[in-house]
Order: structure tokens, then sequence, then C-alpha cells
């Protein structure tokens, strides 16, 4: 016979934003919860090099209540992104300065980078209910429980909340159909958010676009950058400039082509940055799954049928792209953590007191 799977009234898979954020009010709450995160590190698409620059997540804006509200709470400083000059506009025929700023709007960035978000999060969390470098495998219903498979065992759970990207979860977790074919061909066609995108920083010793009235804002109809931001500190150190481009374009000699277009753009000191940061994630594989850069209807983010718990009402959808609002924002992460944490309490109370949980919230495939 095997050996019997611990048991827990959750299990949390993933710990970006969203997983995190679930996790800490499942424990606050006095659950006895475990988050399952398959990298080596927490904060998902939140990654910050070692001088605070952001390699996936960077902004957050006015009309974004929860993520204001947890730096502040975790003690997270946040800045102005600078929007002070005037923008460039690259053509095939050449540059264009363009008066003013129409770039960017006004937004807010993470002192200390916006993983120290997840991070200080996650350190609220006992060492015990955080696993890192522990990919799920498999997720199926087991009697009244759901089982929850890793690479290190198999857990057992009263409830899961399923917070990496949609497409990601169908691609790499085997639910030995156990999910609707509707819910399952929803998720293999939603959007990963960021999934399709390079995005680029390149750092130097001072922030020189300034001193000639640009503010580091630029758009681009050759490329391979799409769009440029100025990425600096907020006392202009260090010194940086980030850009996005379609994950096609990160090819043999990438980055030359990069140093050789902000040249172009901000001038020959632009060539020689002090480092050049690449993040592509469309290869990330903790992230997006082969083939999800194609996909392009985000009209999918939010679905309805994200909002209703699967698995006979035991597993609880919680990532950016399900969201209602904010969907491929920090924001909209915490929504969907939030709400999924609620999901879990309701089903959690309805099973001890000897109900069906969630009744008519969802079934098994």
């Amino acid at each position: 016979m095997a050996p019997t799977a611990p048991q827990h009234d959750v299990v949390v898979v993933g710990a970006g934003a969203a997983g995190l954020m679930a996790a800490a009010a499942l424990h606050a709450a006095g659950l006895d919860m475990v988050c399952l995160e398959a990298r080596e590190r927490t904060g998902g698409r939140m990654v910050t090099t070692g001088d605070g620059l952001d390699l996936g997540a960077t902004w957050f804006w006015d009309g974004e209540p929860r993520v204001a509200a947890l730096a502040a709470r975790l003690d997270v400083a946040v800045f102005d992104q600078y929007l002070a000059g005037d923008a460039l506009a690259q053509h095939p025929t050449g540059v264009q300065r363009v008066t003013g700023n129409p770039i960017d709007v006004p937004a807010y960035r993470y002192r200390s980078g916006a993983a120290a978000l997840t991070s200080r999060l996650a350190a609220r969390l006992p060492d015990v209910a955080l696993r890192l470098s522990t990919p799920v495998t498999d997720i199926h219903p087991n009697s009244d429980t759901v089982e929850v498979r890793t690479s290190a065992g198999r857990l057992n759970a009263g409830q899961v909340v399923l917070a990496i990207p949609p497409a990601l979860a169908t691609a790499t977790i085997d639910f030995h159909g156990a999910l609707e074919p509707e819910l399952v061909g929803l998720a293999e066609a939603t959007p990963v958010w960021m999934g399709g995108v390079v995005k680029v920083v390149a750092t130097y010793h001072t922030p020189f676009w300034r001193a000639t009235g640009l503010a580091g804002a630029a758009i681009s109809w050759t490329g391979p950058l799409r769009e440029i931001h100025d990425m600096s500190g907020p006392d202009g150190t260090p010194a940086a400039l980030f850009g996005f481009a379609p994950a096609p374009a990160a090819g043999p000699g990438f980055a030359t082509a990069v140093t050789t277009q902000l040249a172009r753009l901000f001038g020959q000191e632009a060539a020689r940055p002090e480092a050049l940061h690449v993040q592509d994630w469309s290869t990330e594989r903790w992230t997006t799954p082969p083939g999800a850069q194609h996909l392009t209807n985000y009209d999918l983010f939010g679905h309805p049928l994200y909002q209703r718990p699967a698995l006979a009402g035991r597993l609880h959808w919680a990532s950016t792209e399900t969201s209602t609002s904010h969907a491929g924002h920090v924001e909209g992460a915490l929504l969907a953590g939030e709400r999924s944490a609620r999901a879990v309490l309701t089903a959690h109370l309805a099973q001890r007191a000897g109900s069906a949980p969630a009744a008519g919230l969802g079934k098994t495939g």
C-alpha cells in the first residue's frame, strides 16, 4: 500500500504575486497551507536584478489600490516614473523628436525593485509553508480531497489554488481528464501576459539623455525595441533605459541590434552600456509553455469560467490572466489572489459544516 500523502487544508501552486497574496491570506486565516513554486525563487514575473532593475513587472498606476496598500504595508518604498523632457519616434526614414512626452503616463515604481513586494510577502510565511524548486506534475480528485503530485512526493488538500498562467497549467500539469473540456480549451487559448515579450535593460554611468532634454521615452516602427522608457532610480542612479521587443526579434545579433538602435536614438554614448540585461519571457519554462507566445486573444482574460472553481469546487484559478479587472497587471494578480482566498475560505467552512464544497460552482469533467 502506498504511504498516505500529507494532508493540508489548501495547496497553493505558484509563488508569484497572486499565489503569495492567496497564501498570506489563508495563513492569516489559520488554515494549514503550503505554497509550491517550481522556480528556485519567489516572484514569478516580478524579478529584479541586484541593483534594483526590473526584468519583469515594473510599474503600477493610480486606481490600483491593492498594490499601493500592499507596498505601504510591507514598507516597500515607491517613487514616480521619470516623465520630464521630450520623446523620440523612430521611423524607417529617421528619428523624430516629439515635444513633450506623449509615450509615458504617470506611474509608480518600486525603489528596490518589484521583487521586493513578493519577497517581503513571502517572508511573512512560515518556512515550512513555502517550498521552492518544487514543480507540480499532477492534480486530480482523490475521494473527498485533491491529490497534488510533485517531484518530491504527494500531498492531499481540501482545496487547491492554481496561481500560474492557465496555458502553463494545462501544458505542464496532468489533470487526469478531471477538468471540463471547455475549461481546458479556454486555458490552452488564454494568452500568457508577457509570454511573447523580450525585455531589455541597458545601464549607464549617468542618465545622459536627460541633459539633452529627453525623457528616455521612444517608440519605434523599425525595432528591434518597439518602445523604450527611462528605468533610472529615483535620483538617476542606477541610470538605465529599458525597452520591449517581440520574442521573434531575439535571434542572433540581437544585443548588437539593440545597442545600435539605442545609439541612433540617444547618441553614441548609448551604444556602450555598462550592462545589457536581456529577459526573454517566451523562453521562461515556468511562465510560458511552448507556442504560448502566439496566443493573442486577450479578450479571454478574466473569463467567467475562471471565476468558478473546478474539480467539484475544490480548484481555484488565481493568476493575473484570470482577473476580471487589471488583468496582466500586478493589481490583477493581487485581486485574483484575494478572490481565490475568499473562495477557499468559503468552501473550507462549508466542508467543516458537512456541506458539499461550493455546491453548484464546479464539477469534475
